[in-house]
């Protein structure tokens, strides 16, 4: 049997693009093969969804899912959210991680998105930290969920790869009781990133506070961390994006730690 847009399942699995559902029943959706690969590897794939053609193609994921279900191509794009969809759709089981159990782990780097609401930006943010070895990405305070369809693309299947904590905005506490450094970006740092390269600083087990780009950090938490950094520019560009100044700290501590 092959499912339409109204086949009850499929109905049931696109309430899960509303972050009400995806809450109530703590699912969401991964779209194309490198989600559903990576999370066929973390062992949260409750249902595949695909077309014939998409299921013939990528036959080794089809084989590792749990329930396998077909769909039209009507069905299939009920379900994604992008304009060209890769055929695979996966129903898949949020993993939940607290806070103390994800830092009582000894990651020793740590990248914070506090009330950062864009889900490209969240994403972007979480593929970069794991790249760069991070071993907690902590959503805190009034952030996007990471499970928003959006955030789950633009992480390519990082998502599945660190920890993700959700957490209410207060954190810097517990980052330091575990033995992190705190360091909070900002444009307007009194420490630039350079000179903590120069001086070992970055070799410690450091969490990164990043906020969102419209509004930068919470000033409660810019004044809570140990240091505020800023990026250097050395051109004629007023600053970076949420998701380059990232890359540029967590990359600036990877290296630092190796």
């Amino acid at each position: 049997m092959t499912f339409s847009p109204r086949t009850p399942r499929v109905v049931a699995a696109r309430r899960l693009q509303r972050r009400r559902d995806r809450d109530q029943t703590g699912r969401f959706l991964a779209e194309g093969p490198q989600a559903v690969r990576s999370a066929l590897v973390a062992g949260v794939v409750l249902e595949l969804f695909g077309t014939d053609a998409a299921l013939s193609r990528y036959a080794d994921l089809a084989a590792q899912a749990p329930v396998v279900s077909p769909v039209t191509e009507d069905g299939l794009a009920a379900l994604a959210e992008t304009v060209q969809p890769q055929g695979l759709v996966a129903v898949c089981e949020q993993v939940h991680v607290p806070l103390a159990e994800a830092l009582a782990k000894g990651p020793r780097l740590v990248a914070v998105a506090a009330e950062i609401r864009d889900p490209g930006n969240a994403g972007t943010v979480l593929r970069t930290a794991d790249a760069a070895g991070a071993g907690a990405v902590i959503f805190a305070g009034d952030a996007v969920d990471p499970y928003n369809g959006k955030c789950v693309r633009a992480s390519a299947g990082s998502l599945f790869n660190v920890d993700v904590v959700r957490t209410p905005l207060r954190v810097v506490d517990e980052l330091r009781d575990f033995g992190l450094q705190v360091l909070a970006t900002t444009g307007y740092g009194d420490v630039d990133l350079d000179g903590l390269l120069d001086d070992g600083s970055l070799a410690r087990p450091t969490a990164w506070l990043f906020g969102s780009e419209a509004h930068g950090l919470p000033e409660d938490l810019l004044k809570a961390a140990d240091m505020r950094v800023r990026v250097p520019i050395y051109g004629a560009a007023e600053s970076l994006n949420l998701a380059a100044a990232a890359a540029v700290c967590l990359y600036a501590s990877a290296r630092a730690q190796r």
